[in-house]
């Protein structure tokens, strides 16, 4: 969720230390309506950048984030929230290779306190929801970590 923050507070070092805490935009007063307006649509577009609203389909697997549906060769596909954030976050990063405490990062976010091998047990789930014929597109890479491909492990 975008956080702007409104404050009468226009020294450089308030607005460096609300960035810093966490927010996406500083807006000091006073301001007129359509600046508002204006920096609100650009906090939603680099929130949710284009693309990320379109069905993705690879190998016949095709993720719909906008239905939050999952289906393989046209039949739906059942998995719990965090392996559809899981696979959503492969299917929109192929081909590269991410550690467990990356993508605990980049898919449960920063705050969140679990162990690494948590991520071990969502990848078999995933593995275990998408089936047989698309099993082998989480790849493990031995030391490493996990990547989403079509192509072939070594």
């Amino acid at each position: 969720i975008p956080i702007i923050m409104i404050t009468a507070k226009v020294e450089e070092d308030n607005k460096i230390q609300g960035l810093e805490v966490g927010a996406d935009d500083y807006i000091t007063k006073p301001f007129s309506p359509r600046e508002l307006v204006a920096r609100l649509k650009a906090v939603l577009r680099r929130a949710n950048p284009q693309g990320l609203e379109s069905a993705i389909n690879i190998d016949g697997l095709e993720l719909d984030p906008v239905c939050h549906r999952v289906s393989s060769e046209g039949e739906t596909l059942s998995m719990g929230p965090t392996e559809y954030k899981l696979l959503q976050f492969f299917m929109t990063h192929q081909d590269r290779v991410y550690t467990r405490a990356q993508l605990l990062d980049l898919v449960w976010g920063g705050n969140v306190y679990v162990e690494e091998r948590t991520v071990d047990v969502h990848i078999r789930r995933l593995r275990k929801a998408i089936g047989k014929r698309h099993e082998a597109l989480v790849q493990t890479v031995r030391g490493t970590g996990y990547r989403f491909s079509t192509k072939t492990a070594h």
